[in-house]
């Protein structure tokens, strides 16, 4: 299974629909909650190549988006094989 990561905070509700599509799909993930750990913020931003909004999402070290990105990656197929690793 593949490493995902994703930086939240906990009032964001894109945050929640992405967590949800990774949780019905049985993925484990590290999250890091921004607002909790202020001091990673500046670290996701040059992880996402400037992305400031949540979610930012990274599978296997590759940075996917956020949850629009991350669903239509989904629609598109592309998610599955990404998350098998």
């Amino acid at each position: 299974m593949a490493n995902v990561e994703i930086y939240t905070s906990p009032f964001c509700g894109y945050c929640h629909a992405a967590k949800r599509l990774l949780k019905q799909k049985g993925v484990t993930f590290t999250e890091i909650d921004v607002l909790d750990h202020p001091d990673r913020k500046a670290e996701m931003v040059n992880r996402a190549q400037g992305g400031r909004t949540v979610p930012q999402i990274f599978i296997d070290g590759k940075h996917i988006g956020g949850s629009d990105d991350l669903h239509a990656l989904d629609r598109r197929g592309g998610l599955d094989p990404l998350l098998a690793g």
